[in-house]
Order: structure tokens, then C-alpha cells, then sequence
């Protein structure tokens, strides 16, 4: 719970400044905007917490983490566009919750869709976050 409230203190300030301290515009709807990233802030906190119940230890959890990176990056239409990756590495993106975060916040900030062209978007992550925390809670271990 502590980590999602500092996450979205996060969102708030750099909304705040990117709007009123450098002059972005915000072309779309603030509170779908708002929804998605929270959704998203709670997918990766699930995957934390898939990643603290599947291993021993502090240090692998860390290594695991630092692992995930890359690939997420890479794979998530950040660096480089989707429609642009090789054709083997498309299919193994659509399972990367950054993925359909940032095409859903483009849409949203940057052409201002309307809120009915990001549901997919919405939709796969709610999902990705069931399955992760089910998964999640099929693995922790209660121990003293």
C-alpha cells in the first residue's frame, strides 16, 4: 500500500509540472489517464510481489528484477515502435504490461481519443493483474 501512494504522488507532481511548469498540453481525458496509470502502478506492484513470492531471497528477487528491465523496455514500444520489432518478438510483447500502458497513454495525452479506444488497453491490464496476484498468492509461503 505504501508504494502505491507514493506512486501516485509521483503521477500528481510530474502531471503538475509537465502541465503547469513546462506547458505540455494534455489532449485527452484526465481521469481515464488517471485510471490507466493507477491500473498500471497496481499491475507492477503485482509483479513485485509474483516476483517476492517465487524466490528465496532478497538478492534474487533484486537480480530477477534487474533482469525484467530490458526486455520490458525493449518490448514495450518505448525504444523503439511495436509495428517495427522482428516478427518472433511481436507475440512475446503483448505480455508486457508497459506495452498497453504507454499505447494507452499516447492515445490518451497525445491524440486525445476518447476513452472507448483505450478499454483494450484497460481490459489486458486488469487481467495481467488478476493473474499475477492469483499467481502470486498460489505461491507465498506462510513461514515464521
Amino acid at each position: 500500500m505504501p508504494y502505491f501512494i507514493v506512486s501516485s504522488i509521483n503521477l500528481v507532481t510530474i502531471l503538475l509540472l509537465a502541465h503547469y511548469g513546462m506547458g505540455v498540453p494534455i489532449a485527452g481525458s484526465l481521469v481515464a489517464f488517471t485510471s490507466i496509470t493507477l491500473l498500471y502502478i497496481f499491475v507492477s506492484l503485482a509483479l513485485g510481489l509474483l516476483i517476492s513470492c517465487a524466490v528465496s531471497n532478497q538478492l534474487a528477487a533484486l537480480l530477477l528484477s534487474l533482469l525484467l528491465i530490458v526486455p520490458t523496455i525493449y518490448l514495450s514500444g518505448m525504444v523503439f515502435p511495436i509495428e517495427s520489432l522482428p516478427e518472433p518478438l511481436k507475440r512475446p510483447s503483448n505480455v508486457v504490461p508497459t506495452r498497453w500502458y504507454i499505447d494507452a497513454a499516447r492515445r490518451l495525452l497525445i491524440q486525445g481519443v476518447q476513452v472507448k479506444f483505450i478499454v483494450k488497453n484497460f481490459a489486458i491490464l486488469a487481467v495481467e493483474a488478476i493473474v499475477l496476484l492469483v499467481v502470486s498468492f498460489k505461491l507465498f509461503k506462510k513461514r515464521l
